[in-house]
């Protein structure tokens, strides 16, 4: 019985790795810049000198499932990463075969966000769902959804980006993916720092503490702060965020019937103030055989461990 799984959760500034049984608990870890090294080979390198002592420390190479990567635009079916636009290494990396071969380890990679729905399953709050989505709120908008017991992937591997879903025809451009009125342009940290530059221009004459920030300090979480002090615009950022998050949730409940939908990341914080009219509107768009059956809640995984927990949830279930 093999004890151990490595998680590596490669992010556009660090890479964290660490040494996972199977409760949950990561032993030892780590982390290292992620774009140090100019190629994808001085990258694995620094990694395994990273790494491969902490894999030596537990026991060695034998005491382990194996090594679970997620990673940007990363393929479960092809092991690669595939045009990262915030990596160094452009174009078809093939970087579940070569970590393989560095560490004699069996490999699984995927994207960040489907790691991560893994680590809810595994570890977290849909411990045992064979049907929920992760939705996680950060710089972006990532998800991964699982459909009886099985992560969608689709024909090629990339299905489920319900970030970029179209919310408003026509609406915000999002300046990564040139497309109008995504989710992500909206129900993201960067969506509601747009949200919040576009009211206080809008409503001119209208006091509010944000207006004490220039534009470029103005972040998620002075929106946050200055919400909870009772500023009524910073409150209605998160009511129209909530609002237009929402009506989202209710078109993906309409498509999957997950049992929850599990929420993650920096914009969680914010708690009753985005989960209330996230929920209220997700109810409100629902059709009657849909509504109060979905469960929506934050996810109980820490944060600093999650990524690392996500990637080492991949290995379980081929152990």
């Amino acid at each position: 019985m093999k004890k151990f799984a490595v998680g590596i959760d490669i992010g556009g500034t660090n890479t964290k790795f660490g040494i996972v049984d199977k409760e949950g608990t990561i032993l030892t870890q780590g982390r290292m810049l992620t774009n140090e090294k100019e190629t994808v080979q001085g990258f694995i390198e620094s990694l395994y000198q990273h790494l491969y002592p902490m894999i030596e420390k537990a026991g060695g190479p034998h005491q382990f499932a194996g090594i679970g990567i997620g990673a940007p635009n990363g393929n479960y079916y092809t092991g690669n990463i595939e045009h990262a636009a915030n990596l160094k290494w452009k174009g078809i990396v093939p970087l579940a075969a070569m970590i393989q071969e560095r560490f004699g380890m069996a490999v699984k990679l995927t994207n960040d966000a489907n790691a991560a729905a893994a680590g809810e399953q595994q570890y977290g709050c849909a411990k045992g769902m064979r049907d929920f989505i992760t939705i996680t709120l950060g710089t972006g908008v990532g998800s991964g959804i699982f459909i009886n017991g099985k992560i969608v992937l689709g024909h090629d591997g990339f299905a489920g980006e319900l970030g970029h879903t179209i919310i408003r025809p026509g609406g915000r451009l999002h300046s990564g993916t040139g497309i109008r009125g995504p989710l992500e342009a909206y129900a993201s940290a960067t969506g509601v720092r747009e949200t919040a530059l576009e009211m206080l221009a809008n409503n001119p004459t209208k006091k509010s503490l944000l207006r004490d920030f220039k534009p470029e300090e103005l972040t998620s979480e002075k929106v946050y702060d200055c919400a909870i002090k009772g500023d009524e615009i910073a409150k209605e950022i998160f009511e129209f965020t909530g609002q237009l998050l929402g009506e989202a949730l209710a078109n993906f409940v309409m498509f999957s019937s997950p049992e929850a939908i599990v929420l993650f990341g920096g914009l969680t914080k914010a708690g009753d103030l985005i989960l209330n009219p996230t929920r209220n509107a997700m109810e409100a768009n629902l059709v009657q055989v849909f509504k109060n059956k979905v469960k929506l809640v934050f996810s109980n995984l820490k944060e600093a461990d999650a990524a690392i927990l996500g990637a080492s949830a991949l290995i379980w279930d081929e152990a």
